[in-house]
């Protein structure tokens, strides 16, 4: 019998499948919001604070439109980015239910600030079929610090060598494994299942 007991699934590039540009490729014809600006003033300067739970989005967001963009509120925006930012990959969805089944949870592990994080748990309905999810801005810390792995151990009484996490970027796969835990790098080309064979048996 398998001794992984839960699998940490990323969310962006795993779950939610890109856009093709990106979720603002057509941000500045639809609202007005230069891109470059928003990158410049916002993302660059303040997204590590919101992040890590240090800000909240609004509170950061709004004065830079208002500097870039008036007229466009932070919550026009953060709507605009959650909407083009929520293509789930519903196979493997459906895999990840399979694994399910067979008793391995599943939990979500996640670079998120709150509010992308309760529209991903909630409005996208991930709640329905994850155990829990771990996020950026509720730990403190993020992917691939060593602190991000621990704290979800201690968070959910596993130990690092129950854990899997599935990942799309390769320095989250690597902290990962020096963390103790197996992972496997995502890249949407084959199928859970095939990933997943040797750590997990038939799924």
């Amino acid at each position: 019998m398998s001794a992984i007991k839960a699998l940490m699934v990323d969310v962006d590039g795993v779950l939610v499948v890109p856009r093709l540009g990106g979720w603002a490729a057509d941000l500045e014809g639809d609202l007005g919001v230069s891109k470059a600006d928003l990158d410049d003033h916002f993302f660059a300067v303040h997204w590590v604070e919101v992040v890590l739970g240090k800000a909240g989005l609004h509170e950061r967001l709004g004065p830079v439109l208002a500097r870039i963009a008036p007229g466009v509120t932070s919550q026009q925006l953060a709507a605009y980015w959650f909407a083009k930012d929520a293509g789930l990959d519903h196979q493997l969805l459906d895999d990840l239910a399979r694994v399910r089944a067979l008793g391995v949870a599943l939990h979500l592990a996640t670079v998120q600030e709150h509010l992308r994080a309760d529209f991903l748990w909630t409005r996208l309905g991930l709640s329905r079929r994850f155990d829990a999810m771990h996020y950026a801005a509720a730990l403190g810390c993020r992917k691939p610090d060593a602190a991000f792995f621990a704290t979800i151990e201690a968070r959910t009484g596993f130990a690092p060598a129950e854990l899997l996490l599935i990942d799309d970027q390769a320095p989250n796969v690597a902290g990962a494994l020096a963390a103790g835990w197996s992972a496997v790098l995502w890249t949407g080309e084959a199928r859970l299942a095939d990933l997943l064979r040797d750590k997990l048996g038939a799924v």
